[in-house]
């Protein structure tokens, strides 16, 4: 398993008892390993707010965080097994007990199927937005409809492969502006995580 320089760097710096002691090194881990394999936070928390990190310099931070999630991919990408992986992390310096506390992390969860089933699998990519009023006749008096709704198309594609068939769903007017909001609210998150 070979990592670039740019992660060895990172992981230099984590080995460095100085720059992280084992607390913070602890939370860094963590920190990669839950970027990687859970669902976004809840509102605005940003993963590297642990408070075992206050004390580190932001751009070491991101820098390790970025090797960590760096080596947990590529090890689940390989499918490496523990002694590839110490053998990589012996070669950026590490000592034996920050080596084992990774492999003690990675080995938890189904992390090596989970990063395996979404190496090289781009997400898709909307490239337009299509909508009309849904009519709807209903002859039993059980399901009256006394509101609108929409009948939304999603034109999809994936960059690995190409064009997908369109993704349709229907949604009442409610439904729609939740939709709308929770895009919006994603957009921004987006845009403030990009000025960081």
């Amino acid at each position: 398993m070979e990592l670039s320089a740019y992660a060895q760097g990172g992981w230099r710096l984590l080995g460095d008892p100085r720059r992280f002691p084992r607390r913070p090194y602890a939370a860094l881990l963590r920190a990669a390993f839950r970027s990687l394999l859970d669902q976004p936070h809840a509102g605005n928390s940003f993963i590297l707010d642990d408070p075992d990190l206050k004390d580190i310099d932001p751009m070491v931070l991101k820098h390790c965080h970025a090797a960590a999630a760096t080596c947990i991919l590529e090890a689940g990408k390989q499918k490496a097994d523990m002694s590839a992986i110490s053998t990589c992390l012996e070669e950026c310096k590490l000592d034996k007990e920050r080596i084992e506390q990774f492999c003690t992390e990675y080995q938890h969860g189904e992390l090596v199927t989970v990063v395996s089933f979404s190496i090289g699998r781009s997400p898709l990519h909307i490239t337009d937005v299509s909508w009309r009023l849904e009519y709807q006749i209903k002859s039993n008096q059980l399901h009256k409809t006394y509101q609108p709704s929409y009948l939304v198309t999603l034109n999809v594609e994936n960059s690995d492969s190409g064009s997908h068939p369109d993704v349709s769903f229907s949604c009442t007017m409610e439904q729609l502006q939740d939709l709308v909001g929770k895009l919006k609210d994603a957009a921004k998150s987006l845009e403030r995580a990009s000025q960081m």
